[in-house]
């Protein structure tokens, strides 16, 4: 291996290193205790200094929600926005499947550290132990809050709350409402939500979009927002800001998230200072509707927990993938979860899952139409499941999903199975944040998939619903008041320098996006972006290609700012220009995540380097070289579409509960 390549990211001047970074806020001592020493140790503010203290969250997802609605309840002063017209319209309620707790309900050997373990394992000891313990800790407790709220999780017949398993453990753990949970979580926390509104502790701004930062004397003091419907710019400033606005999967074009998640909230902070930690680490998730031509703009996600009573399989020969999936006998199919993996079988984890997906359609293997140069599909199959349980115990479980799939494809899977293709999902990058969930920022929190802190490389199904209201209810409101006992902190004024430099920035950023007057659509710059970074950033990634998209992105962002084509004025309803914004922040995040992919040189979890895999094309970890967590330093110039070389800090992991052990579900 040459210098050239071990370095590739700083031969090629992409990035600098800089300071290591560390979480100076978990406790010392064993690890089960260090949740409670922590919550102890957090200084508190009485009930009428919480009166005088302003917190804006951004963001009404489980995470944002569930924040607002607890931190209201303790009586602080919230402001809480979402670009949606409803908080009910958040992409948590996409999340289907269920959520994980450890309450041992089947008394199958699950426990607190067996989540715990699952959970970094399933993370390919790429996250943090002290949140992922704490995480676990609290699980418990989501489920019974959430039971008080009256959110409809299944039931046995005897009257108890149901379980299922999902990808990645061998206990059924996974709490859920047939396959609606991220709906009915969701509204949960709505009403907490709404209750607030009405007790006036929480004023909710729908339809605005945070825009920029306000970062005053080093502290995180407000955002600069825009009314999406009458295109004011609008100043509203806080003693603390948190972030709770979701992943940037979006990235990528294509995708399951919704079709305004995206990065801005995150990018503008980043901007100003916040770390950005892990961004290569992308989940792909296996269970997707595949794509069915060039004419689609998003994609639609399948639950991973059709995978506990459906079996995948692809032919065995080439021949017979053009052929009804009834008449192939079986033993001309390839049932190859089951046969690489006979421990976990169609339960592996989902980067596993994918990786294998991709592998048999790449040999050719692969079934349903064709698209592009070959066949993008596998088969989930539920004809044994059907025979075993009979087709009233599928519906039961299954049917709004089945339901779903026979709407959008035209094929009824009760009778001819599902295909399926990997597809770009969650991220499990993020804002870097410390063990309170503050950012490198002084007072700026964030929370569920914005941040970094619990997934590691591959996030186990079940645990995003999980993390989202662990932060909400649980975690940020017992770390935030430490912060908030220093305020309240000296009122911003509207005319503040710092006020004044981020709305200048809103201001000038909008007139610039849409004075340039060029040919191209905003649509056609994001599919193009999303073809690169699937291409070269997707579920295999290698130097050459890296190295690549990097320079096709840095044209690409030229090009977009000298050539992009705004509709409409700044003064109106204006969804060209808020899609310009969003994707004016994806072409920069889409080089910082091609060099955090680039300067990793190791395979792990999500992330595939075609450099480092085993013999059997499984992926290889370099625990002596990459054992850290990659926060990255934004040091860009003041214009937007500029990038300077970012700095890489890094974050040692540290395992003490868990010993390190290469992953293996065979």
């Amino acid at each position: 291996m040459t210098d050239t390549t071990v370095n590739a990211g700083i031969a090629h001047g992409l990035y600098t290193e800089g300071e290591p970074v560390a979480d100076t806020k978990a406790p010392a001592g064993p690890i089960a205790g260090k949740w409670t020493q922590r919550k102890f140790d957090a200084a508190l503010v009485n009930p009428a200094n919480r009166r005088k203290l302003d917190v804006i969250i951004v963001g009404t997802g489980l995470a944002g929600g569930s924040a607002a609605a607890t931190l209201g309840e303790a009586g602080y002063n919230v402001k809480v926005f979402c670009f949606q017209d409803s908080p009910r319209r958040a992409h948590s309620i996409a999340a289907q499947g269920g959520i994980n707790a450890a309450k041992n309900y089947k008394e199958d050997g699950d426990s607190t550290f067996r989540l715990f373990y699952d959970t970094v394992k399933g993370g390919d000891y790429r996250s943090r132990e002290t949140n992922v313990y704490r995480l676990a800790e609290v699980s418990a407790n989501i489920i019974d809050q959430c039971v008080a709220q009256g959110v409809p999780f299944a039931r046995e017949y005897g009257g108890l709350l149901d379980n299922r398993s999902f990808g990645g453990v061998q206990v059924s753990r996974t709490f859920y409402a047939r396959g609606q949970t991220g709906q009915q979580l969701l509204i949960g926390a709505y009403q907490a939500l709404e209750r607030q509104v009405a007790a006036g502790t929480v004023a909710q701004y729908t339809r605005h979009e945070m825009l920029e930062l306000v970062v005053a004397d080093g502290k995180a003091r407000g955002i600069i927002v825009r009314d999406l419907v009458t295109g004011e710019i609008e100043t509203h400033l806080a003693d603390a800001v948190v972030l709770a606005s979701g992943g940037y999967g979006n990235v990528f074009f294509l995708s399951t998230n919704a079709m305004g998640s995206n990065v801005t909230a995150s990018w503008r902070a980043h901007r100003k200072g916040a770390h950005m930690a892990n961004p290569c680490y992308t989940q792909i998730h296996p269970t997707c509707i595949p794509v069915s031509g060039e004419h689609q703009s998003k994609l639609t996600l399948m639950s991973e927990s059709l995978r506990n009573d459906g079996r995948i399989w692809v032919p065995k020969n080439r021949d017979d993938c053009d052929k009804d999936p009834r008449q192939i006998p079986e033993e001309d199919r390839d049932y190859y979860l089951e046969r690489i993996y006979p421990s976990f079988g169609n339960l592996v984890p989902r980067d596993i899952a994918s990786r294998q997906a991709k592998n048999v359609c790449d040999e050719g293997r692969g079934v349903g139409p064709v698209v592009g140069d070959f066949r993008r599909g596998v088969y989930l199959d539920f004809a044994d499941a059907i025979s075993r349980l009979g087709r009233d115990a599928v519906e039961s479980k299954y049917g709004n999903l089945f339901d779903m799939y026979a709407r959008i494809t035209g094929e009824n899977p009760y009778e001819v199975p599902m295909r399926i293709y990997p597809a770009v999902h969650y991220v499990m990058g993020g804002l870097w944040v410390d063990y309170d969930l503050q950012s490198t920022i002084p007072g700026l929190f964030v929370t569920g998939e914005a941040n970094f802190s619990d997934h590691g490389a591959n996030r186990l199904g079940a645990s995003a619903l999980m993390q989202g209201l662990a932060d909400g209810y649980f975690v940020l409101p017992n770390t935030i008041r430490d912060y908030l006992a220093k305020g309240p902190f000296d009122k911003l004024a509207d005319d503040h320098p710092a006020v004044a430099e981020a709305r200048g920035r809103v201001e000038q950023r909008t007139q610039r996006l849409l004075e340039i007057n060029g040919e191209r659509s905003v649509d056609s710059f994001h599919r193009e972006l999303g073809n690169i970074m699937w291409e070269y950033c997707g579920m295999e990634r290698s130097e050459e290609g890296l190295l690549k998209a990097i320079d096709l992105i840095r044209g690409l962002r030229e090009e977009f700012w000298r050539n992009v084509r705004v509709l409409g004025s700044a003064d109106t309803l204006n969804q060209s220009l808020e899609k310009a914004g969003r994707v004016a922040d994806f072409l920069e995040l889409g080089e910082l995540m091609c060099i955090d992919a680039l300067h990793r040189r190791e395979s792990c979890g999500g992330h595939f380097r075609a450099e480092s895999q085993t013999e059997d094309g499984e992926a290889l970890r370099h625990d002596d070289e990459f054992l850290y967590v990659a926060a990255w330093e934004f040091t860009g110039g003041d214009g937007d579409g500029e990038m300077g070389q970012p700095v890489l800090h890094k974050e040692d992991l540290v395992y003490e509960a868990i010993e390190l052990k290469q992953r293996s579900y065979k």
